[in-house]
């Protein structure tokens, strides 16, 4: 076989190149394994973006279920609040005292009043215990002081209107009355 020099010339040129290649190669694998790292890195960010934020989903859809009535509930005490005040209305009503039907109708609030706080209970709204307890401003609110030698100052001695909690929240706070120490006006002159 005879070669031309047509297909000499094109030898030539494929062992240039190839040589080329080798040279360049050291170079081109450094970069591909840098464009590796850079994509391993770049595709492991997504994942934790991705859990983060499925994490993040799961929390919010869990507190939208678990809290989703909390403005609801809020207002539902608005309920509760004034059956107790027309029933403390009707108890100190002198006329429907004398009315023969005013026990009946005293014991049918209070079965109303029951059911309401049992369903209250069944969904995690839960009255705040105060009386005889250290005022706690993450779950009271002072409304006024009363003078009081018997307990220790700061203890809450009245309720005006009961607090409640919803689930672990706050939903109201208790609006109480709590001691102070009697102040001796034999003190005061000195």
């Amino acid at each position: 076989m005879i070669k031309s020099s047509k297909d000499e010339s094109v030898d030539k040129e494929d062992n240039v190149s190839s040589s080329k290649e080798d040279n360049d190669n050291p170079k081109n694998s450094e970069t591909i394994e840098e464009k590796l790292k850079i994509s391993e890195e770049k595709l492991l960010r997504s994942l934790v973006d991705s859990e983060n934020q499925r994490r993040r989903f799961e929390k919010e859809i869990k507190e939208a279920f678990d809290f989703g009535g909390f403005n609801f509930a809020r207002e539902m005490l608005t309920l509760l609040d004034n059956l107790q005040r027309a029933k403390k209305s009707i108890q100190e009503d002198e006329v429907l005292k004398k009315s023969k039907e005013f026990e009946k109708f005293l014991k049918n609030i209070d079965i109303i009043e029951k059911d309401l706080i049992s369903t209250f209970e069944k969904n995690k709204i839960i009255k705040i215990n105060c009386l005889n307890k250290k005022f706690d401003p993450n779950f009271h609110q002072a409304m006024l002081e009363v003078e009081d030698s018997e307990v220790e100052a700061g203890t809450i001695v009245q309720e005006i209107q009961a607090g409640f909690m919803f689930g672990d929240r706050l939903l109201r706070p208790s609006f109480v009355g709590i001691s102070k120490k009697k102040v001796n006006k034999n003190n005061e002159n000195n």
